[in-house]
């Protein structure tokens, strides 16, 4: 398996550390990520297994999932000097991204749990290449689920599809399947059949509506809604039981900074 953190220190240093080269840095050092912005701790078991490997020390860092605040120390570690040089801004730019996914994904998350308690915020595939790996896992720890890993963990049906076949047929799955109706028509043809229906970029009003029919179709049904805007999701939340979101994935890199010192 490809370690992900080799390649963002290969991206960064191809060629080895010039500035730290011709400065002649040696000896041992501290490295503290600090934060200017409250936020919710990702992936920090990630970043500390690689300093690790590293030779070097991490004296301290918050556990996943634990709520920060400005001007706390985040992550510190301690060992030779220029390994700490090259390790240094990739691993602000690692944490200030997966922090602030997963803090936006808390908020999200408490934000329409204030008004169903059992409503899903799912995250979408649609992550940035070769970072997926910790966008996904920053929405598990900030309460949020995946609502597709890639393609080969789940069915769904999409409008793609229904241009490319002309009937759906009698299928079956292992998995629950997935469909995402063009038209309200489609949706109630289909709602019998689905496990999960994915009703995109439909008002609350609509849904208000149409939902309470679909159950009546279906009463396994599960209702997903998509293409949403966040600031909306409270009038969302208490109709449908998946609201499925790339937002967090695009959440501001919290604002942190890092300091070196020699030992």
């Amino acid at each position: 398996m490809i370690d992900l953190f080799e390649l963002y220190l290969a991206e960064d240093s191809p060629y080895g550390d010039e500035t730290a080269d011709l400065l002649g840095l040696e000896g041992n050092g501290r490295l503290r990520i600090m934060t200017r912005e409250h936020g919710v701790a990702a992936c920090m078991d990630d970043l500390r297994n690689f300093y690790e490997k590293k030779g070097l020390t991490v004296v301290n860092s918050f556990k996943n999932g634990e709520e920060f605040n400005p001007h706390d120390v985040v992550f510190e570690a301690q060992g030779d000097i220029p390994t700490l040089f090259l390790l240094w801004r990739f691993s602000q730019t690692f944490l200030s991204m997966v922090c602030a996914i997963a803090s936006k994904t808390r908020y999200t998350v408490e934000l329409a749990r204030k008004v169903n308690p059992d409503v899903m915020i799912a995250t979408t595939r649609k992550t940035h290449p070769g970072f997926r790996k910790y966008e996904l896992k920053a929405v598990k720890i900030g309460g949020g689920v995946n609502h597709r890993n890639s393609l080969s963990d789940s069915v769904q049906i999409s409008q793609n599809h229904f241009n490319v076949i002309e009937e759906l047929g009698d299928i079956r799955s292992m998995k629950k399947i997935e469909i995402e109706p063009d038209t309200i028509e489609d949706a109630f043809k289909y709602a019998p059949i689905a496990d999960i229906l994915m009703l995109d970029h439909s008002s609350p009003e609509e849904m208000r509506e149409i939902v309470p029919k679909l159950r009546e179709a279906n009463p396994k049904l599960e209702i997903a809604i998509a293409g949403i805007d966040i600031a909306k999701i409270s009038d969302y939340a208490e109709i449908v039981d998946i609201i499925v979101t790339t937002a967090p994935y695009y959440a501001p890199p919290l604002d942190m900074s890092t300091k070196i010192r020699k030992l």
